[in-house]
């Protein structure tokens, strides 16, 4: 008998809390916390993950990395050094491997004006004990994780604002030191894995079309251009957002401006199969980037309390 996959869990910050959600399968609507984590005092928390068992919390503030229990007990903590006192412009990262024993970090070094390029370093999840260290030829705002499903690999996509995107992948920590290759890009962004690991989804940064690449070989299966959507290019852009809804269907989101200059968006479906627009979806979101697909036909977005509410395909018609 095969298990059941584990729920992803959705972290959300308010009240300087850190509130863990789980997505089980038909659980829809608004959600409701199953567990809160109480950062340390003084903690201003950049970004969080949680634990599939819900009993550990691992978050990233702009000083250094903190892994505590359920309980408030702090199991490590690792500061970035030198101690910086810049307070815009770098959002350090963080996300556990898919087995929950290793902790991969994104630092971005070089905004925080530490001397140094950007790094992106592995931590034992129990001890902290850094397993591995890379030194990353980037200036980067931030960076987005994506866990591979099925091998485990780790992609990072760093944004360095104008200067575009970089793409990196890192092997699981295994018995040896992890392999990290930079794919050949500066200008595509890393939007999102599909579920079954076969294949990736990037849109340009100059937000002119939509890709899809193989996995791992970020190979060019197909690519999609405004145009191909029914839109003019010199009044149409793509959003720097979407994802896979299922393992058969991508969403793309395009926006512009009206006659008026009033700006709207759109939802559009991609048939990753047959590399074709496939209709559009109606999703309620207050704008392009205030919601998140969670590959099984559903996605997230946010209720006016704080609270995630998830919502389901079959409710929603496509057009």
């Amino acid at each position: 008998m095969i298990p059941a996959p584990t729920p992803k869990v959705i972290t959300r910050h308010r009240d300087g809390q850190i509130r863990a959600y789980p997505t089980h399968p038909g659980v829809f609507g608004t959600l409701e916390p199953a567990a809160v984590f109480q950062p340390r005092a003084g903690d201003e928390v950049v970004e969080s993950v949680v634990r599939p068992d819900l009993e550990r919390v691992v978050y990233t503030t702009l000083h250094g990395v903190v892994c505590l229990t359920r309980a408030g007990d702090l199991l490590w903590a690792s500061d970035f050094e030198p101690h910086s006192d810049v307070r815009h412009g770098h959002r350090p990262g963080c996300v556990l491997s898919p087995d929950g024993r290793a902790v991969w970090v994104y630092r971005p070094d070089a905004m925080a004006g530490r001397g140094r390029g950007d790094q992106w370093v592995v931590h034992d999840a129990d001890s902290g004990r850094v397993l591995a260290r890379r030194e990353l030829e980037t200036v980067g705002h931030g960076a987005g994780h994506h866990v591979h499903p099925v091998d485990g690999s780790i992609y990072l996509d760093i944004g360095e604002g104008q200067d575009g995107a970089v793409v990196v992948r890192g092997t699981a920590v295994a018995d040896g030191e992890p392999e990290f290759v930079t794919f050949p890009w500066w200008d595509r962004c890393l939007i999102d894995l599909a579920p079954g690991g076969q294949q990736f989804m990037t849109v340009d940064h100059g937000q002119r079309d939509v890709s899809f690449h193989q996995h791992p070989s970020g190979d060019t299966l197909f690519t999609l251009s405004v145009e191909a959507f029914g839109y003019d290019p010199e009044h149409t852009f793509v959003e720097w957002c979407g994802g896979y809804l299922t393992s058969d269907t991508a969403v793309i989101t395009l926006g512009g401006e009206s006659e008026d200059e009033e700006e709207w968006f759109r939802h559009h479906l991609v048939d990753v199969n047959s590399g074709t627009a496939c209709g559009e979806i109606a999703i309620e979101a207050t704008d392009p980037y205030a919601w998140k697909p969670l590959s099984d036909g559903s996605w997230l977005t946010d209720g006016p309390d704080g609270h995630p509410i998830r919502w389901s395909r079959a409710s929603h018609p496509v057009n």
